[in-house]
């Protein structure tokens, strides 16, 4: 005799049934799947040079929607944040690291089923972009669109030049604009708004703008 538990062998009646009910669920399952299809979950990228207003109009996106909010500054490594204190630019290999953390900070957030996130992150090249556009890619209910806060670069430093305490300096914004690619036409995913006017009236356009893209992933 073998000490192991025995398989005891089902009945033809018993195997039908389980069959049976086997398919049922599997039946019930895809019937339900389909009457309830996964609800759309946008991630919004506020992008832009320094002093363009990017943690200004994403928070205020994020509170008149009621979205969690990310502020991309928190996530660079101390290493970056030392760099652009002292005035030198970050390379191509100091962002792939931060870029893919706020990527996966989005889905993330995502994931604990918020109906959206917002995000801030510089995004200046477009392969830059190209990091977080994996974001989506195997959940077709997920949405990505950057909203892109565009201005001449003497506006930006006269803004940058008035901030007190900050470690982005007005040096760094002429880096900024040297390494800028703004978005092309054919990167339709990228909302652009101008961000030379009032903070007030921009802060409403990006809402307002934010809601009509919403609207039309429900059509």
């Amino acid at each position: 005799m073998s000490s192991g538990r025995q398989s005891i062998p089902s009945s033809p009646t018993a195997s039908r049934f389980a069959a049976a009910l086997s398919n049922s669920v599997t039946s019930n399952a895809a019937t339900s799947a389909a009457e309830s299809p996964a609800k759309n979950q946008h991630i919004w990228l506020v992008t832009g040079p320094a002093g363009c207003g990017k943690s200004t109009v994403a928070k205020h996106i994020a509170d008149s929607l009621h979205l969690p909010f990310i502020e991309g500054d928190e996530y660079h490594p101390k290493a970056n944040i030392d760099k652009m204190s002292a005035g030198i630019p970050l390379t191509d290999a100091d962002r792939w690291d931060w870029l893919t953390a706020l990527r996966e900070a989005s889905i993330q957030e995502l994931d604990k089923g918020s109906d959206g996130v917002v995000l801030t992150c510089s995004a200046l090249k477009r392969k830059y972009r190209d990091v977080i556009r994996v974001a989506p890619y195997f959940t077709p209910n997920v949405h990505l669109h950057f909203i892109y806060l565009d201005a001449p670069e003497e506006v930006l430093l006269e803004r940058v030049a008035a901030r007190k305490n900050h470690y982005m300096g007005a040096n760094m914004v002429h880096s900024q604009f040297e390494a800028l690619e703004r978005p092309r036409a054919d990167e339709v995913d990228v909302i652009t708004i101008d961000v030379t006017r009032p903070v007030e009236a921009v802060m409403v356009d990006a809402v307002d703008k934010v809601i009509k893209t919403m609207d039309s992933t429900r059509q």
